[in-house]
């Protein structure tokens, strides 16, 4: 099998290639290089094994067409992406240029010239919008979706907000829309929290990480001023380790026959679900510090409660989590330590 990801050194991305090389596949990674721990991620995969790597922009057709055109694939794994809300904000065009016109990019070159390639795209739960129209419970730790006992399905009416939500969103729809109108293989996921080894968080993006990375600098004597988030603290996210996810991306290829042209939700679940209090609960007691933070106003646009019912990706291609919440957040200590 020939895999393609673009995106191939960021943390999905990265975990991806190294599994392809793990079993021998051929290997050919797109990425610019523009996030923080790309290049160090690079370096990484360079000494699992050989592939070939595309120095290149998502939003250049001509660099896009190339690298389909050269690697022939038999799968892409559409990782590039713009994937802050707060970024979106702060540069509204280069999030569409990033999300949309790369992603359209990549769909053009696949119909004239690798049409039988299957595409994958990591889309996010940020479609579905504020979710305020939902009902609330505030608990001690948590807020809790009233009536969503298992969490929000795939028939949540879509609801783009943000200019991150309308890029990620417009993308989403037209994975689905290749699929419907051109015969394209296309699968999209719509992710709820990934955390895992490989992700150089930041505090835009990859909360768990960041946090935990709050926790071993206050460990360590290096943070003693409080930290900062946004909000109670009380909003709840669905987590999923980054192993479970690269069986997720695999399984769902495999089964293409059944998985062509759909979304999924794809989270850890209501049982893998945690507040940002329950986090710090976890840390604190795991690391034997003591969380200290500051409040800000909640984020535009952020979900109370996002957990994904992943009960559409268990019945098509029988997928679910395997690595408990707490596991895998202790695996990240470890990663986070080791850098």
């Amino acid at each position: 099998m020939r895999y393609l990801i673009t995106g191939g050194c960021g943390f999905l991305g990265s975990n991806l290639a190294a599994e392809i090389l793990k079993n021998g596949h051929e290997l050919f990674v797109f990425d610019n290089l523009y996030r923080t721990g790309t290049e160090n991620n690079l370096k990484w995969l360079q000494s699992l094994g050989r592939f070939k790597f595309y120095h290149s922009d998502i939003r250049s057709y001509n660099d896009v067409e190339y690298a389909i055109r050269d690697s022939r694939p038999d799968v892409i794994f559409h990782l590039s992406g713009q994937v802050a809300m707060t970024t979106s904000l702060d540069n509204p065009r280069f999030d569409f240029e990033v999300n949309v016109l790369g992603g359209n990019n990549v769909l053009e070159a696949v119909r004239k010239f690798a049409p039988e390639a299957i595409v994958t795209y990591s889309s996010t739960n940020k479609v579905y919008g504020d979710l305020e129209w939902i009902e609330y419970e505030e608990t001690e730790t948590r807020f809790k979706a009233i009536g969503y006992d298992n969490g929000f399905d795939e028939s949540i009416s879509l609801d783009f907000q943000s200019p991150y939500g309308c890029s990620k969103g417009a993308t989403d729809q037209y994975m689905l829309d290749y699929s419907k109108m051109f015969g394209l293989k296309t699968i999209v996921f719509r992710h709820s929290s990934i955390f895992g080894g490989r992700q150089f968080a930041t505090i835009d993006q990859g909360w768990i990480g960041w946090f935990v990375k709050q926790a071993l600098d206050i460990k360590k004597g290096i943070l003693k001023e409080p930290f900062t988030i946004s909000g109670t603290g009380k909003q709840v996210r669905d987590v999923l380790f980054a192993d479970d996810l690269i069986n997720c991306y695999f399984s769902a290829v495999e089964n293409i026959n059944v998985t062509s042209g759909k979304a999924f939700n794809i989270g850890g679940g209501m049982e893998n679900s945690l507040s940002l209090l329950e986090l710090f609960d976890f840390l604190e007691d795991h690391l034997s510090v003591k969380m200290n933070f500051e409040r800000l106003p909640v984020r535009q646009s952020d979900q109370k409660v996002y957990v994904a019912d992943i009960t559409k990706a268990k019945q098509i291609f029988n997928w679910a989590p395997q690595i408990e919440s707490r596991k895998g957040l202790i695996r990240m200590i470890e990663w986070v330590e080791s850098m």
